[in-house]
């Protein structure tokens, strides 16, 4: 994995040879070139290893995904700030199998750094809820519920909360 400022150097670079391909005449290299050089730009944007382990989530693949964010060395730095939500994000889903305390951990750090998508945070504070219903923390698991359903602006995640708010009554 590059580092980001390194991602956006090569960028330049590739794009001044796309400029002196248009200066000696080469208008097919040259538009090649630019075509390319927005590659590293785009993985500036979206690391590469986060979006191989959404590719091994999609296909339950934990190990996988693991692998992948493992390659990971020192997210702060090597990281964008919606980037280490999304890390955090990945980590959480897939602790959330096991380690319920850790999961927690991971989820509530991706809503402090923030993610992109509402349906992404919505799935984070649908998870958050669980965890605190399983802590007995019905007013909180109340606030996060009602939180990810407005998030949840297609209804995708419907039957999970009825689900949720049906447990909490029974509590």
């Amino acid at each position: 994995m590059f580092h980001r400022i390194f991602k956006l150097i090569f960028a330049g670079l590739i794009f001044a040879t796309a400029i002196w391909q248009f200066t000696e005449g080469y208008i097919g290299n040259g538009i090649f070139l630019i075509l390319l050089s927005l590659i590293p730009v785009l993985l500036y944007y979206k690391n590469e290893f986060i979006l191989l382990a959404f590719l091994r989530l999609r296909k339950q693949d934990f190990t996988g995904a693991q692998k992948w964010l493992a390659y990971i060395k020192n997210p702060e730095t090597a990281l964008v700030r919606k980037q280490q939500g999304y890390y955090n994000y990945l980590h959480g889903i897939m602790l959330s199998q096991t380690n319920l305390t850790q999961a927690e951990k991971y989820f509530k750090k991706a809503v402090e750094l923030g993610l992109n998508m509402d349906m992404d945070l919505a799935v984070a504070k649908l998870n958050l809820a669980g965890v605190a219903l399983t802590r007995r923390r019905k007013l909180e698991a109340t606030n996060l519920l009602n939180e990810a359903k407005k998030l949840d602006k297609q209804g995708m995640l419907k039957d999970q909360i009825a689900m949720m708010k049906e447990q909490m009554k029974k509590m």
